[in-house]
């Protein structure tokens, strides 16, 4: 029998952004190959219910309150990780002899305790939190926050080099991060993003609008729509959706200023699902340089065209099913083809992602790889 204990930076349900999607569809393609999964999850309140979504995929669910204490921002160890441990976590991994799979440095504190018992220690490695922290402090304008997110940033700098090499192995999402953790600690492996799509959907020639979805909580992705915004000022022919559950009171504003924007709520994958089918191009960008963003892989399996810049992925296969553009004026060119043009593409984004990215595939690499002996 193949046991796992998997810690979670949070409850990774709804898997609604980026890294918990991740999170989410790992967890369910592991159980789907009989793997049971002993689920911790470090969350800021422990709820009341567990979704039977999650029950299906695990064997057990086990909570742990994040720590409140402002104090932990003077650690030596960055507050995203500090904030991030518990005697109880080290208790029920005691209790259960199972390989153990961090999503992400921020939940590794306990691994220096975890040596001493023999246990075998992997790594999900979102981000290289670094360059992720730098990037959050290079778009936020609150001064405050810009000083935290850059604070992080230097901290995580040693807290990487003094962690990589304690896992068996490191699952890097993108190929950057793929060869600067095997330059360093030698124990790489590149699994891209589990993603929970199935098959790609086949659609018409012509859609609606163009898109833009995205938590717009985010300082790299209130700066992405800004930008967008500020092309379609200028395309006032085209219509531009954007979807989010979480808009400022500025952006709103901001918005509702122009004819040719509109502003509407994601609220459940199905209406995500919907508003990626009626779209004829969708618009991706980041100032973040970290790895395959998951938002393409759903734009890419469920939409028609897709505009991007050069921070939404670094996966060349992926970037050839995309348009492309590396500055502002490259992306309204991008824009201004795409509109006229008719999407033909369905076979092609089948034989290639279907083939190269399934869950499926990359679940039975990392289950060849952690339980090798």
């Amino acid at each position: 029998m193949k046991e796992l204990h998997l810690i979670s930076f949070n409850y990774p349900y709804p898997p609604s952004y980026g890294g918990i999607i991740d999170v989410y569809y790992k967890i369910k393609a592991l159980s789907d190959l009989g793997v049971k999964i002993h689920l911790h999850c470090f969350v800021d309140s422990i709820p009341e219910t567990i979704d039977q979504e999650v029950k299906n995929i695990t064997e057990n669910v086990f909570f742990y309150k994040k720590k409140k204490n402002p104090l932990h921002y003077f650690s030596a160890v960055p507050f995203a990780a500090a904030i991030r441990t518990s005697e109880a976590l080290f208790d029920n991994l005691m209790r259960i002899k199972a390989p153990v799979l961090f999503e992400g440095l921020q939940t590794a504190c306990i691994i220096r305790k975890l040596k001493g018992y023999g246990c075998k220690l992997y790594l999900r490695f979102h981000n290289n939190e670094t360059e992720y922290y730098k990037g959050l402090s290079f778009s936020e304008k609150n001064i405050f926050k810009k000083i935290i997110y850059r604070i992080e940033s230097i901290k995580y700098a040693g807290y990487q080099k003094k962690l990589l090499k304690e896992f068996e192995c490191v699952f890097c999402l993108s190929e950057k991060e793929f060869k600067e953790v095997d330059s360093y600690s030698k124990n790489a492996e590149l699994t891209h993003i589990f993603h929970g799509n199935g098959s790609v959907k086949y659609l018409g020639k012509k859609g609606k609008y163009f898109l833009f979805h995205g938590d717009l909580s985010t300082s790299d992705n209130k700066r992405a729509l800004d930008e967008t915004i500020l092309l379609f000022k200028n395309l006032p022919q085209h219509q531009l959706v954007v979807a989010s559950d979480r808009t400022g009171d500025h952006l709103k504003k901001k918005i509702k200023s122009l004819a040719n924007i509109s502003l509407v709520p994601i609220e459940t994958t199905q209406n995500l699902r919907l508003l990626f089918e009626n779209a004829h191009a969708n618009i991706l960008l980041s100032y973040q340089n970290s790895g395959t963003k998951v938002k393409l892989f759903n734009a890419l399996y469920n939409s028609r065209f897709v505009i991007i810049n050069q921070n939404i992925t670094d996966d060349h296969t992926l970037m050839g099913l995309c348009r492309f553009g590396s500055t502002p004026d490259e992306i309204y060119q991008q824009i201004i083809e795409t509109a006229t043009a008719d999407y033909t593409e369905n076979e092609m984004r089948s034989e290639v992602l279907e083939k190269n990215y399934s869950d499926d595939s990359k679940a039975k690499e990392m289950v060849t790889i952690i339980f090798k002996d």
